[in-house]
């Protein structure tokens, strides 16, 4: 019999907020985490605009030592697995049965870059023997994101990092879900966390052709589905949510944000620079199937929605596919809007909003959707969150499908489903509201 999974806590830090509901607020008021990059130099760039995590002190949660020990990337995800466990009400250190039964599994698309770029600044300048540092290799390594995590709140189980590119965060969730649901697991922290906003990374996404060039119009430059979309903004960030076997989650009196009902992923095969319908429609409707929904029953798709030319029609022609006549009465909308993309965090941010919005009947917008592409003629939510309550809703996080240039081969896709079974968050829904009618002036 397969196990049912609850999500029962969330830990984010974004562009918008510094924890869940700074950026939950953010995000319903419209506000835009996109700015003029600060962390480097970037006057030479083509692109000198990013969605930056600002004003994150990593000696909140970490020691001074660790600090020193670890890059960015591992920083967030430490911050945002301590603020998760917190909001699921769990332990910050697991212990006995409960600790070898938990574990951690986290998507990062790069790894510790930054600390890359400047270990070899600093090796070219003074030299292999004095120019690196104990440090540099730990920092790096993608897979003590995950490492690090499970450390620090002694979680004994499983521990993985998932490096698929933009999918990397989603495809932890599923994962994760996939050990609870078979292999035993009580409590699985999952997500992603990146950190790769340096002068590499900016590079290299220009030579592709990917990146947005509005460096005078920071906070309008992401803007999918729109005509005017001229590549993705660069983001950061960190989004964890406790995964937890849904019995486990109601001994404990769990509040229960939604509940993990469907995964799939898959892979095109097809072409290196040319994007294929294959791949995404199989991913959603294998993740329909295997949450035994229907397209009727999805009231709401948290799109991958890049703000590139070809993956927000890619994607747009490949919901059409997989929901057929559903497809118009579909709310839709893309919190890169609003955040950047933030590589292979950006599916685990994305699912921990998407459980708020479900959790709270209010569904995010789509930013700077001010001349819609004819070709992408859906209900993207433009400019405004929308109170709709909706009984079950679709992720897309899918890998670079297409910059300008780059193709992918694959994608990952996680339905989350609501279910009446316990009691609802804490949250003040009519709090929630409120604010977005002052925002929009509603009376």
């Amino acid at each position: 019999m397969t196990r049912r999974v609850a999500i029962t806590g969330v830990g984010l830090v974004t562009p918008l907020g510094l924890d869940a509901e700074a950026t939950w607020h953010g995000l319903l008021e419209g506000r835009s985490g996109v700015g003029a990059i600060s962390q480097f130099d970037a006057a030479g760039c083509q692109t000198r605009i990013a969605a930056e995590v600002k004003g994150f002190e990593p000696s909140r949660y970490l020691s001074a030592a660790d600090v020193r020990a670890t890059d960015r990337f591992q920083q967030l995800a430490l911050a945002a697995a301590q603020m998760a466990l917190r909001d699921a009400g769990l332990p910050a250190r697991f212990e006995g049965e409960l600790a070898e039964r938990s574990g951690c599994y986290l998507g990062t698309g790069i790894g510790g870059l930054t600390t890359l770029q400047r270990a070899f600044e600093s090796v070219a300048k003074k030299g292999p023997r004095h120019g690196s540092s104990a440090y540099f290799l730990p920092a790096i390594i993608a897979n003590l994101g995950s490492g690090r995590v499970s450390m620090a709140h002694q979680l004994k189980g499983p521990s993985l990092t998932h490096s698929t590119a933009c999918a990397s965060g989603a495809h932890a969730v599923g994962e994760a879900m996939r050990v609870i649901q078979h292999h035993g697991a009580e409590v699985m922290l999952a997500g992603g966390s990146e950190a790769c906003i340096n002068q590499l990374c900016v590079a290299g996404f220009n030579a592709l052709q990917a990146l947005s060039l509005r460096n005078d119009a920071p906070e309008r430059a992401s803007r999918p589905f729109d005509a005017g979309r001229d590549g993705f903004v660069l983001g950061e960030g960190a989004g964890l949510l406790v995964l937890e076997e849904l019995e486990h989650a109601r001994r404990r009196g769990a509040r229960v944000y939604a509940e993990l009902t469907g995964y799939a992923l898959t892979s095109d095969a097809h072409h290196p620079t040319a994007p294929s319908l294959d791949g995404p429609v199989r991913c959603m409707a294998l993740a329909l199937r295997d949450a035994r929904r229907s397209p009727a029953d999805i009231g709401y798709v948290n799109a991958h929605g890049t703000s590139t030319r070809f993956n927000d029609l890619n994607e747009t022609q490949a919901i059409k596919q997989v929901f057929g006549a559903h497809a118009p009465r579909l709310a839709i909308s893309s919190i890169k809007s609003a955040l950047g993309h933030s590589l292979g965090a950006s599916g685990g941010v994305e699912l921990a909003l998407s459980a708020l919005a479900l959790a709270r009947g209010v569904l995010p917008p789509t930013l700077n959707l001010e001349q819609p592409d004819p070709q992408c003629d859906l209900d993207y939510l433009p400019g405004r969150p929308r109170e709709q309550a909706v009984g079950a809703l679709l992720k897309n996080s899918f890998r670079l499908r297409r910059g300008q240039r780059l193709a992918g081969d694959g994608a990952g896709v996680t339905v989350t489903a609501a279910r009446h079974f316990t009691r609802c968050p804490s949250f003040p829904r009519r709090q929630a509201v409120c604010r977005l009618n002052q925002r929009w002036g509603k009376r």
